[in-house]
C-alpha cells in the first residue's frame, strides 16, 4: 500500500487550510482497504519539527465524520466540529489517524454521534479496553521511525482490528454514507429538500438519520461542503470573488462572504490573497 501523491488536491488537502509556507510536517496518506471501505476513508499521519519557541496552527473545515486518533501523549475519538477545527503543532512529535465514514461513528461509540459534536473523548472511554489495546499497538509501531512505511503498515493493521467487529455495516450506517457521498459530489445540491427528493426521505427522518450519524444538521453539510470547494477553487484560481458564489449556487457575492468570513474568521479575499503571496 503506498501513500497517496502529495501532488494531487485529494479530499483532505481540500479541507486543511494549511499556509503555503507551512513546512512544519509531513503528510503521509494511505486509502483504507477495500474491505473496511463502509468504515474507513483514509488514514492520514502527520510527522512534525517546529523550532524552539515557534508553533504552526493547522486549521481544518472538517468533514462530516468521526476522527480516531492516536498520538505519542494522547489518544482521541472526536466528533464533528462545527466551525474551524485547529491543532497547533509545537516541537517533534507524530500523529495517526483515521478519517472514519460517516456510518462509522456511531457504530464505534455505541451512541449519537451529537454526543460528540464539537468535543473529543479519551480513547479508552469510548472503547474501553480495545482502546489501549490500539493506543499501545500504535505506538509500538510508531515509536521507532514515524516515518517508515512498515511502521505505518503495522499501525493500520491494528486499526482494521480494531473497528473490522462493526462490519457489515447497518442498513442506517449504508444510507447516510451515501447521502454524505451526494451531497459532497454533486455541487447542484445547494437545498435540503433535494437530498429528500433523492432518498425519498421526508425533511423530519432526514433531520434525525444526519443528527445521530454525524451529530449535525443536512444544512450544515451542505455548508461544508460549499466551503471546502470554496477553499480549493481560491487556492487553486483566479476567479473572482463574484464567480466563485455563482459557481457555488450561492445568491450573490455577499452572501458568499458572510458564510466563508463566519465559519473561517478570513473573508474569501483575505484566503485567497494569503495563498497567492507563495505562488
Amino acid at each position: 500500500m503506498k501513500p497517496d501523491s502529495a501532488e494531487a488536491m485529494d479530499v483532505v488537502e481540500r479541507a486543511h487550510l494549511k499556509e503555503p509556507d507551512d513546512a512544519s510536517h509531513v503528510m503521509y496518506r494511505y486509502a483504507a482497504p477495500a474491505e473496511l471501505a463502509g468504515l474507513l476513508q483514509r488514514f492520514w499521519i502527520p510527522v512534525w519539527s517546529v523550532p524552539p519557541g515557534r508553533e504552526a496552527p493547522q486549521r481544518v473545515l472538517q468533514y462530516p465524520v468521526a476522527l480516531v486518533v492516536v498520538a505519542q501523549d494522547y489518544a482521541r475519538f472526536h466528533g464533528v466540529v462545527s466551525g474551524l477545527s485547529t491543532t497547533t503543532l509545537t516541537g517533534s512529535g507524530w500523529a495517526f489517524g483515521v478519517l472514519c465514514a460517516p456510518a462509522a461513528g456511531a457504530l464505534i461509540a455505541g451512541r449519537s454521534m451529537s454526543a460528540f459534536t464539537d468535543r473529543h473523548e479519551d480513547l479508552t472511554e469510548v472503547l474501553g479496553d480495545r482502546g489501549e489495546q490500539l493506543t499501545a499497538r500504535v505506538r509500538a509501531a510508531m515509536t521507532r521511525d514515524p516515518h517508515a512505511p512498515e511502521a505505518h503498515a503495522a499501525a493500520m493493521a491494528a486499526f482494521g482490528d480494531a473497528v473490522r467487529r462493526h462490519l457489515p455495516v447497518d442498513d442506517d450506517g449504508r444510507l447516510i454514507n451515501e447521502i454524505v457521498a451526494f451531497v459532497e459530489g454533486e455541487r447542484e445540491v445547494t437545498r435540503v429538500a433535494q437530498v429528500c427528493q433523492r432518498f425519498g426521505l421526508s425533511e423530519r427522518a432526514l433531520q434525525r438519520l444526519v443528527h445521530r450519524r454525524v451529530g449535525l444538521t443536512p444544512k450544515w453539510l451542505i455548508q461544508r461542503r460549499r466551503l471546502q470547494e470554496a477553499a480549493e477553487r481560491l487556492r487553486r484560481t483566479s476567479d473572482g470573488l463574484g464567480e466563485v458564489a455563482a459557481v457555488l449556487g450561492y445568491a450573490d457575492q455577499a452572501h458568499f462572504t458572510r458564510d466563508f468570513s463566519r465559519v473561517t474568521a478570513m473573508t474569501p479575499g483575505e484566503f485567497a490573497a494569503r495563498q497567492r503571496r507563495y505562488t
